[in-house]
């Protein structure tokens, strides 16, 4: 069909089709790769014009015939208006080019090339309207089109008036238009005939063109009267047929309802499209002229001149725009005088503008359409609105009105014939923009208001599927589920009002430099013009009017300031959806009228709330039963909406967007710490999703995984409501509002379902096990839906996360059990046995920290696996604790479940150490286990030591275990890292140091017979008392300890002294002990500065109460031990004092010993006269031990005997 060199005459340049910038074709015809650009210099003036062919129906381009001289055109030709293969379709329909333009002719291009429209061309318009236009200035002929915009494009149509009005005498519509004609315009409106020349030379015309495509030169029969009356009522008809307007809301569903419908005038039905640009303004042109071709001639066009009529100006317009548009080269004339054939004479294109009485200035032409453009760009701003250009008959003023405006002030606003071509338009290049989203999302304000005002121009009663289908797409605009980038450059929600298109924003003053934009005190002008151009010549000023391409955007995309913003505005278009949706479907009646102000009562039922653990348990295995059913596409519908209908597909992605809006609000509540707010939001996201899957006949994966993340989030509110009981009651308060608009998406969700599928997540219940299991179960059936199909592998990251929030929840559970069964053991005082609650209690706790462990190892988390078995062993120290009241408190002894509990302890905190593997792994984890494991040790060793069980083992053996249990514990107590446990850690090995001390002591004490047993027990007393006063030495809040330590070394030095027999043996120990007794000055010195801060303590009391965080000193327990160690301290000076007044006797003086001996005696001396006196308070006493230690320490007397 399409003829590949159509576009041009000669051969292209290179490259010229990739120039080309081509588009889809419509009808599966080639579009022409000869696109030719050509530069005309014409009388000096240089003019770009470039044609691309877009489409094209003309059939094989053949070589005209040249008809013999004296050729009668008057007499038709055998193959007049019959079918022909070489013409297509008969008659003037292909060939004719006076054909009268269909009113919506613009449109159905712009339907075929939507891409086009919106961004990259300026005008789409029938060639004859673009003819029209640039001869104003030369013309007397009246103009009257109809303007519309759509995005930078502006559509032309002609308007006929005349045919307007003629239906509005027979229908009674359009009488406000016609009205406002005869009012301002014409106030002896008649409909004007068109006269027999009219008639007589489209006639000739016909024939002419016959006869070139026919060739034999020869006169045909003339057919009968009836082919004449059909031949003649043909023009008439096509004619007619043409401007038939389609009566107001006459629309057929499938334009109402399917937009890429074309009837009524939509269609495009011009025999090729081209895409002209025209200097720096590109159109898509629709035109009819023939075009013929072959031989030495590859393109020409044909024309019929009356050689009595000289070729006027506007006819060498009309065939210089025409070849431009087409880019023929050359045009071809054929001379006639009264219809007989004179001569024929072929005319370069760019020697027309020079014909005799043709001159004309390309110049001129292109100034003119740059004003003409840049005036109706600049005043036809309102998209969706229908402007009307008119220039009366013999007048010099064109006028610009908005009928849109002037039809709302009527009673009916749908009565603009536009209105629905127009809306159709605005919304196939909103959805066309749409499909490249991804790459124009700086388009996203063009869109948004294209959509705006497609909605804005329609009858929600009588389009209810587009308005549904633009508000969803309205809604798509926003983004929900990109990271929150508010203040990010690249993200769509900050595309400002120079974003909705690609020009600047720019108010026109008015002046006469600018043209005239506003209508002024002359009275030529009209109050209802919106712009009027005084004079047809400014036209041809070059830049009169200079605001070209400058576009006032009509709305901007909104900048939205947070998430909640965002996601209101989606749902308030997923609302205006859903209300369309539902006024559509006819079932209504049916249902139970529920007024949308009202909120819906929920009817929960009180057993799966109520109930517990167990009654989730229920609501669990309905939902898995549920969701199973959907994999096998299950469908059920209160409202009766057929599947597969346009209501059911619209309403399904309507509540999936508003499922994920709430979501996100929800989301956003819950980084606010909102807990109440964001639980009622992931309730209404879940309830949509319920009404989804009602709806929903074959469920897709990406929708459960949004089910899956929803319950994810539904699990952690509940979670955090939980952790912040104290704050219940705004949670509560927060929970119960709901807005309006919320109100309603509800109504319409309950049109379809119950939406008490996930009842059991979303409830806000006031115990604290209840929402912990809710939290529990809401993970768990997230985890099971990524079971459904392939999820768990398509989305890996999510999976870790459910099965870390699921072995976190088991922890929590876990603890709260735990934690439960200590309380219960804390109230246990009558009943020494452990009770059955307790028991279910640590299965109940066991168990959850079983199943987290397993989740957490499922997933190679280490440290959260560490933790988890940390605290299993942790709750088997307290099973242990519960079996310890057992018995008689005096017969007490450590029972053997004490001690297989304890060492399953142990070995769930070894477990923990395997998990973690190296410090490094989580240093702080690691220091816990360890200490919590060194305290299992020791809490074991001490127990077993101060309950030893001597009625099932040996001394010996309990010794052996204490021992070992003590040597572990000390193994895994870190007394050298630097950190905030380093006191803790210290404190507990001192107190290992101190009780293995202890131990060996007093083994050494009740032990006969094996010496080289007792030398070892003396080594290692020896060697932990010397450790363990060390460590208390370390530490400043433990004095007693300090002082309890050194008291059972001297006492350990005494008992070592009356097995020695030698004076110097004896006087040696003595010396020991004594140096013992000086080093206890620290812990004397840290009680002295205790209690000078509890007597100053009260005077401050009563400005500001102390803040010490020290533990307060025991006073009694200083006391005892001050009291011990001033007898102890008596008893080492007397019998010193005797051993070295003896030794003096026996052997010569030794000075050195003169000075131990004198000062021991003043020593001694003191510390009698100071215990005699009973009234001297405790810091006297310690201040007066205090000096003693001094005068000690200064005289020797601690290391009298040095070899």
């Amino acid at each position: 069909m399409a003829d590949s060199k159509e576009a041009g005459a000669e051969a292209p340049p290179a490259g010229a089709a990739a120039r080309g910038g081509l588009s889809l074709l419509s009808q599966g015809e080639s579009e022409d790769p000869s696109a030719q650009e050509s530069a005309l210099f014409l009388g000096g003036n240089e003019v770009k014009s470039r044609a691309v062919v877009k489409y094209s129906s003309a059939p094989p381009r053949t070589a005209f015939a040249r008809l013999e001289e004296k050729t009668d055109l008057k007499l038709p030709p055998a193959n007049w208006l019959r079918e022909s293969a070489k013409l297509g379709p008969a008659g003037t329909t292909i060939l004719g080019n006076s054909r009268k333009s269909k009113p919506f002719s613009s449109f159905g291009m712009a339907y075929d090339f939507i891409d086009s429209v919106g961004n990259d061309v300026d005008v789409v318009s029938d060639s004859e309207n673009i003819k029209k236009l640039l001869k104003i200035p030369y013309s007397k002929s009246h103009v009257s089109m109809a303007v519309h915009r759509i995005g930078r494009t502006l559509l032309l149509d002609e308007l006929d008036i005349q045919e307007l009005f003629m239906r509005s005498s027979q229908t009674g519509d359009w009488t406000w238009l016609k009205e406002f004609y005869q009012r301002l315009i014409d106030q002896k409106w008649q409909r004007k005939k068109k006269s027999k020349e009219h008639w007589y030379q489209k006639a000739i015309l016909s024939k002419f063109l016959y006869y070139s495509i026919n060739g034999d030169g020869a006169a045909q029969p003339v057919p009968s009267a009836t082919e004449q009356q059909e031949s003649s009522s043909s023009d008439q008809t096509n004619d007619s047929d043409g401007a038939s307007w389609p009566a107001p809301f006459e629309m057929p569903s499938s334009v109402s309802e399917d937009p890429s419908a074309s009837s009524q005038g939509l269609k495009n039905d011009f025999v090729r499209n081209i895409l002209w640009t025209f200097e720096d303004i590109h159109m898509l042109v629709g035109s009819n002229m023939p075009i013929f071709g072959g031989g030495r001639y590859p393109a020409v066009s044909l024309r019929l001149r009356d050689n009595n009529k000289p070729i006027n100006v506007l006819t060498g317009i009309d065939y210089w725009l025409d070849n431009l548009i087409c880019n023929v080269p050359e045009l071809v004339m054929c001379f006639h005088v009264n219809g007989i054939v004179q001569k024929y004479e072929m005319i370069k294109t760019e020697e027309i503008p020079n014909l005799e009485n043709s001159n004309f200035s390309t110049k001129v032409i292109k100034d003119i359409a740059q004003n003409i453009l840049s005036f109706l760009k600049s005043n036809c701003t309102k998209e969706g609105h229908t402007y009307w250009l008119f220039k009366a008959s013999g007048s010099d003023i064109v006028k610009l009105y908005d009928l849109t405006t002037l039809c709302e002030e009527t009673e009916d606003k749908y009565q603009n014939p536009f209105t629905m071509p127009v809306a159709i338009l605005l919304y196939k290049v909103a959805c066309n923009m749409m499909m490249k989203k991804n790459q124009n999302k700086k388009h996203y304000g063009t869109v948004r208001t294209l959509l705006l005002n497609c909605v804005k121009l329609l009858d929600k009663s009588r389009h209810p599927q587009i308005i549904a289908s633009a508000n969803y797409m309205l809604s798509e605009l926003f983004q929900l589920d990109e990271p929150k980038k508010e203040e990010s450059s690249e993200s769509p929600l900050n595309e400002n009002s120079d974003e909705s298109y690609s020009e600047e924003e720019e108010e026109m003053p008015d002046s006469d430099e600018n043209g005239s934009y506003s209508t002024s005190s002359d009275p030529s002008d009209d109050n209802k013009a919106v712009a009027i151009i005084k004079s047809v010549g400014e036209l041809s000023v070059p830049e009169k009017y200079k605001s070209i391409h400058q576009i006032r955007p009509s709305c901007a995309f909104p900048v939205c300031h947070d998430t909640e913003e965002r996601c209101r505005l989606v749902l308030s278009y997923v609302l205006e959806g859903l209300k369309s949706v539902d006024s559509s479907i006819k079932k209504e009646s049916d249902l139970p009228a529920a007024d949308p102000n009202t909120p819906i009562p929920l009817k929960y039922e009180d057993e799966s709330t109520r109930g517990g653990p167990e009654g989730l348990e229920k609501q669990m295995a309905l939902f898995l039963d549920k969701m199973g059913s959907l994999q096998k596409g299950n469908y059920s519908s209160q409202s009766g909406m057929i599947p597969g209908s346009w209501q059911h597909k619209m309403k399904l992605q309507l509540i999936l967007k508003s499922s994920k809006a709430y979501y996100v609000l929800s989301d956003a509540a819950m980084s606010l710490q909102k807990y109440g707010r964001a639980l009622r939001y992931i309730k209404l996201a879940l309830q949509s999703h319920d009404t989804y899957c009602c709806l929903c006949t074959n469920m897709l994966s990406e929708v459960l995984l949004f089910l899956s993340q929803y319950l994810t989030l539904c699990g952690d509110i509940q979670l955090m409501l939980a952790q912040n009981a104290s704050n219940r009651a705004a949670h509560l308060e927060e929970f119960n509002y709901q807005t309006k608009e919320d109100q309603e998406i509800l109504h319409s969700l309950h049109r379809e379902s119950s939406c008490q599928g996930f009842a059991w997540a979303t409830d806000l219940s006031t115990d604290l096990e209840s929402q912990l299991s809710v939290s529990c179960k809401c993970y768990e059936a997230a985890n099971e839906i990524l079971q459904f199909s392939d999820l768990k592998s398509q989305n890996p990251e999510h999976y870790v996360q459910v099965l870390k929030r699921m072995g976190n929840i088991r922890n929590e559970i876990g603890v709260f059990y735990m934690n439960q069964a200590a309380a219960l053991q804390s109230e246990r005082l009558v009943s020494k046995t452990v009770s059955t609650a307790e028991q279910q209690l640590w299965k109940k706790s066991f168990s959850c920290f079983e199943k987290g462990i397993h989740n957490f190892e499922s997933i190679d988390d280490a440290t959260n696996a560490a933790l988890l078995l940390c605290n299993t062993g942790r709750l088997m120290r307290i099973c242990a604790q519960a079996h310890c009241g057992a018995g008689d408190e005096f017969k007490r002894e450590f029972s053997p479940e004490e001690g297989l509990y304890y060492n399953k302890a142990v070995d769930y905190y070894l477990k923990a150490l395997r998990s973690l593997g190296t410090r490094d792994i989580h240093p702080a984890v690691w220091d816990s286990v360890n200490w919590e494991l060194s305290t299992t040790y020791f809490t074991m060793a001490t127990l077993q030591q101060d309950y030893a069980p001597l009625s099932r083992k040996a001394q010996e053996q309990i010794e052996k275990e204490v021992s070992e249990a003590m040597m572990k514990s000390l193994k895994y107590c870190d007394v050298d890292s630097v950190s905030a446990r380093q006191p803790l850690c210290q404190y507990r090995a001192a107190t290992i140091h101190h009780r293995l001390a202890s131990m060996y002591h007093s083994c050494l004490r009740n032990q006969v017979g094996d010496e080289q047993l007792r030398k070892q027990h003396r080594v290692l007393a020896d060697l932990h008392y010397s450790k363990a006063g060390k460590l208390f030495q370390l530490l400043k809040d433990a004095p007693c300890e300090l002082l309890r330590v050194q008291l059972e070394r001297v006492a350990f030095a005494e008992f070592q002294m009356t097995s020695q027999n030698s004076n110097v043996g004896k006087l040696k120990t003595l010396s020991g002990a004594l140096d013992i007794m000086v080093r206890t000055k620290h812990a004397f010195q840290l009680i002295r500065k205790e209690l000078v801060e509890e007597f100053e303590q009260p005077k401050s009391e009563e400005t500001a109460p102390a803040a010490d965080s020290s533990p307060s000193l025991n006073r009694e327990e200083v006391t005892k031990l001050l009291s011990i160690f001033e007898s102890r301290l008596s008893f080492l000076l007397l019998q010193s004092i005797k051993l070295l007044s003896s030794t003096k006797k026996k052997t010569s003086s030794i000075l050195d010993e003169d000075i131990v001996l004198k000062t021991n005696k003043q020593v001694y001396s003191q510390l009698l006269r100071a215990t005699a006196n009973k009234n001297a308070s405790l810091l006297e006493r310690v201040d007066l031990l205090i000096h003693l230690l001094d005068q000690l320490a200064r005289g020797g007397g601690s290391s009298a005997v040095v070899q």
